[in-house]
């Protein structure tokens, strides 16, 4: 498999004989990597894009339907999956082509079983949003228990799935400078940990501590601004998956030889943070007030 680490695509995204394209290279180079995805990745692809049709059809229901659940819009929840969903998958996608040719087997395994349990945790979110009620902890009849308990079974795959790419990253060295391979591998364990808080969070069977769901929270985030919120820690951890790659890769263009010894301060810094928002949310800490 052509090796898709970044420094090679960003030497040769919208490059042709006669150099990059005159027109919108930016959006070359955005081309130019979905279809790479397409190609290297088929499931986590078409889950990207399976959600951003989901957030558009979400989008648009936003306005129109002025129902609130847990105090929010009830086509709030399902957009905002959606969204985080395409940046999940499209990420993984990216970042497990890196890997060498035989972890490739493996990959296409796991990618399936992220592609379902996306599949199956967003048809229960935009069923029970088309319902008018909350999909997470709702055990209120048995129809809502029975969709929150198939949604916390593919919940658990999909971490079970997550610790198999977390074990491929370290078995097999993905191609890459030094400070994007670092990068990669503790952007997947800081997400593996970050991931793990919703689990926390089902155990509990909310995200808010010290307070009911539903109570004043920030605009959009809906984050609680009166008691501690988990989703906080949560957020900041499943994006180290975007943030510490990146933060390599640009390291290693900058600095490559000391790239390795700042992305591991970087993912040191980003951990602590999700630390200390945890603690806070634990501690009944509001985030803002």
């Amino acid at each position: 498999m052509k090796a898709l680490h970044l420094t090679a695509f960003r030497t040769t995204a919208g490059a042709g004989p006669a150099g990059p394209a005159p027109l919108a290279p930016h959006q070359s180079a955005v081309t130019k990597a979905l279809r790479v995805l397409r190609r290297v990745n088929p499931p986590l692809a078409a889950t990207g894009w399976l959600n951003v049709a989901l957030a558009a059809g979400a989008l648009a229901l936003l306005p129109l339907d002025h129902r609130l659940v847990t105090g929010a819009l009830v086509w709030l929840k399902p957009l905002k999956f959606s969204l985080s969903i395409v940046a999940y998958a499209w990420t993984l996608a990216w970042l497990l082509a890196d890997l060498p040719a035989p972890a490739q087997r493996a990959v296409r395994r796991l990618s399936w079983g992220v592609a379902l349990s996306m599949l199956i945790e967003q048809a229960v979110i935009f069923i029970q949003a088309a319902r008018g009620t909350t999909s997470h902890y709702n055990q209120s009849s048995a129809l809502n228990g029975l969709l929150f308990g198939l949604m916390g079974v593919f919940i658990a795959v999909n971490t079970a799935m997550t610790f198999w790419a977390l074990y491929l990253a370290w078995r097999y060295r993905p191609h890459g400078p030094a400070g994007y391979v670092w990068g990669l591998r503790l952007g997947l364990l800081v997400f593996v940990a970050g991931s793990m808080l919703g689990g926390f969070m089902i155990h509990n069977q909310q995200h808010t501590v010290s307070a009911p769901d539903g109570g004043p929270g920030l605009p959009g985030l809906g984050w609680s601004t009166v008691a501690g919120d988990l989703r906080a820690a949560h957020f900041m951890g499943m994006h180290a998956l975007q943030a510490l790659p990146l933060l390599g890769w640009v390291l290693s263009r900058r600095v490559p030889r000391r790239a390795a010894l700042l992305t591991g301060v970087g993912a040191a810094l980003w951990a602590g943070a999700v630390a200390a928002l945890l603690l806070g949310a634990l501690a009944g800490r509001p985030l803002l007030r």
